[in-house]
Formats: structure tokens, C-alpha cells, sequence
């Protein structure tokens, strides 16, 4: 686990093979209200970097946050969402205000169109869901199968005892080519998308990950 002063030194800046974001994210705002505002920031900050932001196309919670952080910046979503969420996470009137919208037939389709449209992914504060999306995305990493930057985004600690687990799963073994899987670890919203361009050399993947799984 290395985090952001020990990790980007060690980058080329091949910043241009970094087009579009994933962020993963909760559908409910927390208790915190600095999760929501690191939402927003984030959304600001990949809409002024020119980038795209590829998300689960909810309107709720954090996930909203972020999409209105782009949007308010004049900056491109694609909002990708399985038919059964719709209108528990997003009313077809919402998905309207994204620049484009996906609409799956289930998650793991889902899951599958997030992974190629994006070129990095970023796990903001949320529930199971966001955190079975990162761990899924960084099991493929240790694969072999893509090497997109992950980063977990840590505000106030949000992911301390997460980031603790796998250290202690290094620390005993069970986590082999461990150079494959190196997450990012950012505290401030601000400074994720630096961070993410800094680490955008050997970007890349095997587009038929899923199939090959």
C-alpha cells in the first residue's frame, strides 16, 4: 500500500493516456458531510482536467455529487446503470441531464462496460457495493489483466481499516504479485486527479478481461 508522496516519484508522466475516470462511490451521502463535498471536488476537479467521469449512473448520495461536480463544470459523464436501479437510483428524467447514458441489463454487464470505457478508478466512501467494485478491480490487476491506476480515495480516514486488511493479507502471504496491486492512497479530493496523471504510464488492459475470468 504506498501512499501518495512514495508512490508518484517512481511515475512517467504519460498523462495523455488518461481520458476518462471511473469513480466508485456510495448512493447514500454518509454521515460525514466532507464525503459529499470530496464528491463534488472530485467531479470539479476531472471536469478542469478535461477529463471524463464513468460512474454507475445514480443521482443520489455521493454518487450525485460527483456527477453534478462534472456537470457544473461543463464536463462529460457517462452515468452506466443496470434497468433494475433505475428510478431507485435514478429517474429517467435525471439520467437526461448526463451527457450519455448506458443502460445494462444486469451488473456484471455493468461492471464490464465500466471497466473498458475507463482508463483509471478512483473508490471514494460508500457501502459493500463500492467496495466489492474496487476489490474486484484490483483481484484483476493482481492478474495481470489491466494496469489502470487505482487509487482509494481516503477522506478522513474513510478507508484506514480497508487499507489495514490488506497489509495485514501481505503481511501473511496471501496476496502473490504483489507489485501488480499498489492502489493509490489519497487523502484530499484535490489532489487525486494529479495523481492519477502522474501514474498514467503502462496504462492498459485486456478488453476481453470478463470472458477470460
Amino acid at each position: 500500500m504506498l501512499h501518495l508522496h512514495s508512490h508518484i516519484g517512481n511515475m512517467n508522466d504519460t498523462s495523455s493516456t488518461i481520458r476518462s475516470i471511473c469513480v466508485y462511490c456510495g448512493s447514500q451521502p454518509g454521515r460525514d458531510p466532507s464525503y459529499m463535498n470530496a464528491g463534488r471536488t472530485l467531479g470539479k476537479s476531472i471536469a478542469d482536467h478535461g477529463l471524463r467521469l464513468v460512474y454507475g449512473g445514480g443521482m443520489r448520495g455521493i454518487m450525485g455529487a460527483v456527477a453534478s461536480g462534472v456537470m457544473s463544470s461543463g464536463g462529460k459523464v457517462l452515468g452506466i446503470i443496470p434497468e433494475f436501479l433505475m428510478d431507485k437510483e435514478a429517474s429517467k428524467h435525471e439520467l437526461q441531464s448526463l451527457t450519455d447514458v448506458v443502460v445494462t441489463t444486469d451488473m456484471h454487464q455493468r461492471k464490464h462496460r465500466m471497466f473498458e470505457e475507463a482508463d483509471a478508478f478512483v473508490t471514494l466512501p460508500g457501502g459493500i457495493g463500492t467496495l466489492e467494485e474496487i476489490v474486484e478491480i484490483m483481484t484483476w490487476g493482481q492478474l495481470g489483466r489491466h494496469r489502470k491506476p487505482m487509487v482509494f480515495a481516503n477522506i478522513n480516514g474513510f478507508w484506514n481499516p480497508m487499507l489495514s486488511l490488506i497489509q495485514h493479507m501481505r503481511d501473511e502471504g496471501f496476496i502473490h504479485t504483489a507489485h501488480l496491486v499498489q492502489p493509490l492512497v489519497v487523502d484530499r479530493a484535490e489532489d487525486i486527479v494529479p495523481a492519477i496523471l502522474a501514474a498514467g504510464s503502462g496504462n492498459g488492459s485486456d478488453p476481453k478481461i470478463i470472458d477470460k475470468m
